[in-house]
């Protein structure tokens, strides 16, 4: 595939992807933002438009801010980190525009100010992690000289590659106890040789961990596992309840499927409550394992109070 030189991207496209014209062919870039100077990899190449990967910055934008997190550009979960948020706000709204107007034709009013978030971390109500026994190896340790002692990890599947996850250490999605959860079930785990999961063969005891909670403290934790084997199960959801009391709900599944879909599946409760309870204003909701729930709670009242 050729390499462009010197190209302006100058948009972000429909999904979030930076978008470039050469020679008004559409090109559609990775890593990097509007205003950024760079040389481009081509990766695809389609009838209409092209897929790329920025190599070389030549300049880079003023947009550009510095990633909070250390999983960011591997991991799937934010994928604008190096974005400020002001100019977030602004090509969302510019893609609402675009998609009323422009795409749709639709003869509708300026849409209204965008009503940004207050919090850009730690707002999340609800994470869902995958176990891997072979994790995502970062470039750092594949060319290091150092032996890898494990490859089990616990965090998010790497985009658009199913059998590969990211061991995340800390995340600024879900506030805690979320982080120190994760963390200590990977740590308990290895300590007592829990099998993670193969996404491959489709083997191993732990597959899924799923954590809600809500401003009223309630908070959720629900383990998923491949195989039902009584002992372990019990071992790690007794020293998850002696370790972390403010677990209002605690339950688990068996999945056996060949995908992660929880709809079918039945939740057995451990301790706690089968739900968490999630209040608006006069409003409660209460919130089961497989309930759909705004993910930002505090954007989902704005909006409500807003309608």
């Amino acid at each position: 595939m050729p390499k462009i030189e010197h190209v302006k991207i100058t948009d972000i496209a429909v999904g979030g992807k930076a978008l470039a014209r050469i020679d008004n062919f559409v090109t559609f870039v990775k890593n990097a933002l509007p205003g950024d100077v760079v040389d481009l990899q081509v990766t695809r190449r389609r009838k209409s438009y092209q897929e790329a990967r920025a190599v070389r910055f030549h300049t880079r934008s003023d947009k550009r801010t510095e990633p909070f997190c250390k999983h960011f550009g591997v991991c799937g979960g934010c994928k604008w980190q190096d974005l400020s948020y002001p100019h977030q706000l602004e090509y969302k709204q510019k893609e609402v525009t675009d998609a009323l107007k422009r795409i749709g034709h639709v003869e509708a009013p300026e849409p209204e100010p965008i009503i940004g978030a207050s919090d850009t971390r730690f707002y999340r109500n609800k994470l869902e992690y995958t176990f891997s026994n072979n994790r995502w190896l970062t470039g750092e340790e594949i060319s290091s000289a150092k032996e890898i002692s494990t490859r089990n990890g616990l965090g998010f599947h790497i985009p658009g590659l199913f059998d590969k996850v990211i061991d995340v250490e800390e995340c600024f999605l879900q506030a805690e106890p979320s982080n120190s959860i994760r963390n200590a079930i990977r740590r308990f785990a290895e300590d007592n040789r829990l099998a993670f999961f193969n996404l491959r063969s489709q083997e191993g005891l732990l597959r899924n961990l799923i954590i809600r909670n809500a401003t009223t403290g309630d908070l959720m934790v629900v383990v998923i596992f491949c195989e039902d084997d009584i002992k372990a199960r019990d071992m790690l959801l007794s020293h998850l309840a002696k370790s972390f009391p403010e677990i209002t709900s605690l339950m688990y599944s068996i999945n056996r499927k060949a995908n992660d879909a929880i709809h079918d599946l039945d939740f057995i409760l451990y301790s706690g409550k089968d739900h968490i309870v999630e209040r608006m204003e006069n409003l409660q909701f209460k919130i089961g394992p497989k309930s759909f729930f705004q993910t930002n709670t505090y954007q989902a009242l704005g909006l409500y109070r807003t309608v």
